[in-house]
């Protein structure tokens, strides 16, 4: 049974150094809540505005929708390391957040949960950080870019360097899916069901993670991946997962979405698809009150345990 304490909203800090307090956007949907010592909770029916509700009526599990930082490996201290090193490469300095020591810009691992749970994708990340703490000098610009196309320019030449060193890391060998994420996705292949991966992540940098992690094989075999790249909008705007859905040629009811985060719960059920949440350490505390069941992995999930899920779900009233 979940435990959940409202908690107010903390003041954040990017890294050790930083002396300024930092405050996140506003989420006006996302209620920060403690979720302790619960097993697979089962809501009865989902609160959300009723345009975006999911309709349950008739509804079977066709298609089963992976995000793939989060849930199918547990990412986000490594994009946060591959963050700090590209900082440190091109001496990334913010007068607000800069030390006596005078070293380039470090996110901290709280202040990322929080940032990663927050604004989606790499490039809003740092547009936002720099927007409230002033666009910094670096070996790019040595002095801060003032305009529009230096500033896009110091955003994207970071942004593909960081995915460079990503890469290297998940190439590394040291990275293991999380329990479960194979055997679900082999389940749903052997009984037929479509099989898709959307990520917010850059294309490439999900190619690469899925191919070491999943195989090659199963990979190939998806019947849609979709990343930050094939869409406008980030999550969680629901834009990937109703393009999932065209490609698919599956009714939203009838898909299944499996997320870590409330951004990609939001953008499932904006998208009217229903949603399981295996959450990380770093969104353990989030509310999920719209997802259907909430699992600290998916190592005792079967494909029969959602497909009873989905069946189940009641039409918003």
């Amino acid at each position: 049974m979940a435990c959940m304490i409202t908690l107010s909203r903390p003041t954040l800090s990017p890294s050790s150094s930083s002396s300024a307090p930092l405050f996140l956007p506003p989420n006006p949907l996302c209620q920060v809540t403690t979720l302790r010592r619960f097993r697979t909770v089962r809501s009865k029916s989902f609160t959300s505005d009723k345009s975006l509700s999911v309709s349950a009526s008739s509804s079977s599990l066709q298609a089963l929708v992976f995000d793939c930082d989060g849930v199918i490996l547990e990412s986000e201290h490594l994009h946060r390391q591959a963050y700090n090193d590209a900082f440190a490469h091109f001496n990334v300095r913010c007068a607000s957040s800069e030390s006596k020591s005078q070293q380039p810009l470090n996110w901290g691992s709280d202040f990322y949960d929080q940032l990663q749970n927050r604004i989606g994708g790499g490039k809003p990340k740092m547009r936002w950080y720099f927007g409230e703490h002033g666009w910094p000098s670096s070996t790019i610009f040595e002095k801060p870019p003032g305009a529009d196309e230096d500033r896009a320019k110091l955003i994207d030449i970071l942004q593909d360097w960081k995915t460079e060193r990503y890469k290297e890391i998940i190439k590394s060998g040291t990275v293991e899916p999380r329990p479960g994420v194979l055997r679900l996705m082999d389940e749903a292949k052997a009984a037929g069901k479509k099989l898709a991966v959307c990520s917010a992540a850059t294309k490439s940098s999900v190619i690469l993670c899925l191919e070491n992690l999943i195989g090659i094989e199963r990979f190939q075999s998806l019947d849609c991946f979709l990343a930050g790249d094939d869409v406008k909008e980030k999550k969680p705007d629901p834009s990937i997962y109703l393009t999932a859905s065209n490609k698919l040629g599956v009714s939203p009811r009838d898909c299944l979405v499996v997320e870590d985060s409330i951004i990609g719960l939001q953008a499932a059920t904006r998208a009217g698809m229903s949603c399981v949440i295996t959450y990380t350490t770093s969104t353990a505390e989030q509310d999920f009150k719209d997802a259907i069941a909430i699992y600290p992995d998916l190592s005792n999930l079967r494909l029969k345990d959602l497909e009873l899920l989905l069946t189940n779900v009641v039409p918003a009233s």
